[in-house]
């Protein structure tokens, strides 16, 4: 049988890099990390990006980009599947790891985006013919060259709407896309782990982990950045952890207030992972409150044996 395919997926905190490293460990592999957010460099503590010395086998997938610069689904579709394809012809086993669907889903499945991901002229041509003839008339440009995607997306909705409209450039319907996402067409054949716990026990978990990221020095990492000009990327991002110590840094809020809301975001955070994930039939669940680290390890190994 050829090496295994394996994706280990789930909420924030709840185990999966741990569990990952003893799968791959035991095949003689790496772990490709599937993280919208470990991909930037100088975001370790608060992207919770297994430290160097720590890593029991090599990590791949971080680090590839400076906070300040662009990265989207689509680029990560292409370092990544150049990772997995490498692995399919050595015939060495690839685990994937990690909590972000669209990130997983672009690597593995039948996903096709807009060469213009970020930044173009065809985009910047839309945004100002948006603010020239207003919502109303861009919505009816994207009617009328592709009603089916118009249908589905609110005319108010002006990012998604020129997304769908860079889409039409590049031959590709949002609308099919979007249909896509519900029945998902593998690009290879992975199996799927989901790991669960006991949602109060996640949430402190959470909590436990946002303290311990502060007393890291998350804070002194988010003023670096901060200071090398990556804030405004960072805000515009919404990333959890960093935005809010940049509100703290501005003033905006108390420090107390920071950490509470880092906490109370995660959480939700982690609530729609479970649920993004719980809509993919493929994904085998197995609980961490049951089987702990190693028994999840084993349950995995003991899967992709059969």
């Amino acid at each position: 049988m050829s090496a295994p395919i394996i994706a280990i997926v789930g909420p924030t905190a709840v185990g999966k890099s741990a569990v990952a490293d003893e799968v791959a460990l035991a095949l003689g592999t790496d772990v490709l990390s599937v993280d919208a957010m470990q991909v930037y460099r100088g975001m370790d503590i608060g992207t919770a990006k297994t430290p160097p010395a720590e890593r029991r086998v090599p990590l791949r997938l971080v680090d590839l980009v400076g906070p300040e610069e662009p990265y989207s689904a689509a680029l990560f579709q292409r370092d990544a599947r150049m990772l997995i394809d490498e692995h399919v012809a050595c015939d060495q086993a690839c685990v994937l790891c990690g909590g972000t669907g669209l990130y997983l889903r672009a690597a593995l499945d039948d996903m096709r985006f807009p060469a213009g991901e970020c930044a173009s002229p065809a985009r910047e041509r839309y945004e100002r013919y948006e603010r020239e003839h207003g919502v109303h008339a861009l919505h009816e440009l994207l009617a009328e060259r592709d009603p089916e995607s118009a249908a589905v997306i609110h005319e108010h909705n002006v990012p998604r709407v020129i997304r769908a409209l860079e889409m039409c450039d590049e031959g590709v319907s949002y609308a099919a896309q979007k249909a896509a996402f519900s029945e998902p067409t593998p690009c290879y054949d992975a199996r799927y782990f989901g790991l669960m716990m006991d949602r109060a026990r996640l949430y402190q978990r959470i909590d436990e982990r946002v303290d311990a990221m502060m007393e890291e020095g998350l804070l002194d990492e988010v003023r670096h950045l901060v200071s090398t000009g990556a804030g405004p990327a960072l805000t515009a991002r919404q990333a959890i952890g960093y935005k809010e110590l940049i509100e703290y840094l501005d003033g905006a809020l108390s420090l107390a207030e920071a950490v509470e809301l880092i906490k109370r975001r995660s959480r939700r955070y982690a609530k729609r992972q479970l649920s993004w994930f719980r809509r993919d039939p493929r994904i085998e669940w197995i609980s961490m409150d049951e089987q702990g680290v190693d028994g999840a390890a084993h349950l995995i190994l003991e899967g992709v044996d059969a």
